[in-house]
């Protein structure tokens, strides 16, 4: 199991999985937003080779456009 922080919650999966797994595995948008991953942002292309690891906190950013 490995440990991450999501959004500000700890939560537990079962294996090591990329940030694109992530957004599915917890049914999250792809579209309109960013991914900071230990506080660094990491860009859409990167998502499908960074893996998560044991203590990684990700932060899931929604843009909302308005006027």
């Amino acid at each position: 199991m490995v440990n991450i922080v999501l959004n500000g919650e700890r939560r537990e999966i079962e294996s090591k999985l990329t940030l694109d797994q992530l957004l599915e595995k917890f049914s999250l948008p792809k579209q309109r937003i960013a991914i900071e991953l230990n506080k660094s942002v990491v860009t859409r292309g990167d998502w499908t080779a960074t893996l998560v690891d044991e203590g990684d906190a990700i932060e899931v950013i929604h843009f909302v456009g308005g006027g």
